[in-house]
C-alpha cells in the first residue's frame, strides 16, 4: 500500500485557532511489526523535527522500492500547541500555558480496567494474548472523549501509538549527549536501538513516575503479566524515550545519520526490508534510572560551571559553583555544587541564573542513590 498523509483536527482552544497534526502513515493497516515515531513532544525541543524530516527522506524511498514490511506511523510535529507558544519572541513548549502543565507528563493511565477488560480473554497462547491485549487497549482508548485542545491532542497521539510493537518518542534534553529510556523489561532485548542510535547513557526504570508518554505504552504489559503470571503475556511494546543531544544540536551534520541509524533500526526489527549491516560497537550499558544524580541548587545564583557534558567524575567533584553577584565580599561569593556519584556527565542546564532547587546536571553512575526514590524525572 503507498504511502498517505493523514490529517487529525485537535478540539479548537478559540475561534479561528484551530491546529492539527500531520500524519505519515506507511505499509497496510495492521501490517506487523507496526512501529510508531514521533517528534518533539516537548515543542522547544527542536533537533528530533529534524531527524524524523530525514527519516521520512528515508522511508518514501523505501515504500516506492516496496520494501516497507511492517505498518509506520510517523508524526514529525507531535505538538503544535506548544509549537505555538511564543513569549517575547521565545519559544516555550515544554508546558501547556493553558495551565496543563508538562507535555510529556500524566498521560491517560492505560492500565487502569485493563485487567477487568481482558480476563475472559486470556489463554495459554502469547500471540492470542497480545492481539486481545492490544483489542482492550483500543477499546479504552474508545470510552475517552476530549474536553480541551490538549486532551484531544493527547487522544489523537495515543490512538495512533497504542497498539504499536515500537514506540519512539523523540526529544532532546538542554545540553547533552545522546541518550536513551526504556523500562527494565526492554532490556537486555532493547540494546539494539541503544546501540545503533549510538546511545551515551540508557537509563532504565520500572516506573519513573510521572506518567510520561513512553511508559504510557510500555508499562500496561508489565504490569498485566504481574496480575496474570500464569498466563504468557510479553512486554510487547518496545516504547522508548530518545533523546537528541540538546537544544541547540540541530544541524543536518547530526539529523541525517541519526535518521540513518533509526532507518537500519527499522530494519533490523523486521519494519522494511533489507540489510542494516553490522550492529555498532556499544557507546555505554544500561544503568538504573535511580543510579543517575540529578545535581540541584540549594540557593538563587549564577552558575560557573567546572566539568563539561561527557566528563567521567568521581562522587565529590565539584560540577559548579554557584556565584552569588549581589555578595559584599566577592572572595566570599562561590559555593560549590557536587556530585554524589561515580560517572558521566551526561546533561547540564543551559541558562545561567538558576533559583533553588534547580536541576543544574545529570551524572550518569552505576549504583542506586538512596536520594533517588519514587518520582525520577525532571520537571
Amino acid at each position: 500500500m503507498p504511502k498517505t498523509i493523514e490529517r487529525i483536527p485537535l478540539l479548537p482552544a478559540s475561534p479561528g485557532a484551530a491546529r492539527q497534526l500531520s500524519v505519515h502513515r506507511y505499509g497496510a493497516r495492521g501490517a506487523r511489526p507496526k512501529a510508531y515515531l514521533h517528534a518533539s513532544l516537548h515543542a522547544d525541543e527542536i533537533p528530533a523535527m529534524l531527524v524524523l524530516h530525514h527519516l521520512i527522506r528515508l522511508l518514501d524511498e523505501a515504500d516506492r522500492a516496496g520494501r516497507i514490511k511492517g505498518e509506520i506511523v510517523v508524526v514529525p510535529v507531535a505538538n503544535p500547541i506548544g509549537a505555538a507558544q511564543v513569549v517575547n519572541a521565545t519559544l516555550v513548549g515544554r508546558y501547556e500555558s493553558a495551565g496543563g502543565g508538562n507535555f510529556n507528563r500524566n498521560w491517560p493511565d492505560l492500565f487502569a480496567g485493563l485487567a477487568d477488560r481482558v480476563r475472559g480473554s486470556l489463554t495459554d497462547d502469547a500471540t492470542r494474548n497480545v492481539a486481545a491485549i492490544r483489542q482492550a487497549l483500543l477499546a479504552g482508548l474508545d470510552d475517552l472523549a476530549a474536553a480541551t485542545e490538549l486532551a484531544s491532542l493527547r487522544l489523537a497521539l495515543a490512538r495512533l501509538a497504542v497498539d504499536a510493537d515500537i514506540v519512539l518518542d523523540c526529544h532532546c534534553d538542554s545540553e547533552a549527549l545522546l541518550h536513551l529510556f526504556l523500562i527494565s523489561a526492554h532490556w537486555p532485548s532493547g540494546r539494539d536501538l541503544s546501540d545503533e542510535i549510538g546511545s551515551r547513557a540508557t537509563l532504565l526504570s520500572d516506573d519513573s513516575g510521572g506518567r510520561a508518554f513512553d511508559e504510557t505504552f510500555s508499562t500496561p504489559w508489565t504490569k498485566l503479566a504481574a496480575v496474570f503470571p500464569n498466563k504468557p503475556i510479553p512486554a510487547a511494546c518496545l516504547s522508548a524515550t530518545v533523546e537528541y543531544r540538546g537544544q541547540a544540536d540541530v544541524g543536518d551534520e547530526w539529523a541525517e545519520p541519526d535518521a540513518a541509524a533509526l532507518f537500519r533500526f527499522l530494519q533490523r526489527r523486521g519494519v522494511v526490508a533489507g540489510d542494516p549491516g553490522p550492529l555498532p560497537k556499544p557507546q555505554c550499558e544500561a544503568t538504573r534510572l535511580d543510579a543517575c544524580d540529578v545535581v540541584r541548587t540549594a540557593a538563587a545564583g549564577v552558575l560557573a560551571y567546572k566539568q563539561p557534558v561527557g566528563a567521567v567524575v568521581s562522587a565529590g567533584t565539584v560540577i559548579a559553583e554557584l556565584v552569588d553577584p549581589m555578595a559584599d565580599d566577592p572572595r566570599a561569593a562561590r559555593t560549590p555544587i557536587r556530585t554524589a556519584t561515580d560517572g558521566l556527565v551526561l546533561s547540564r542546564r543551559p541558562d545561567r541564573l538558576v533559583r533553588p532547587g534547580d536541576s543544574i546536571a545529570k551524572v550518569v553512575g552505576t549504583k542506586p542513590l538512596a536520594s533517588r526514590q519514587g518520582y525520577l524525572l525532571e520537571d
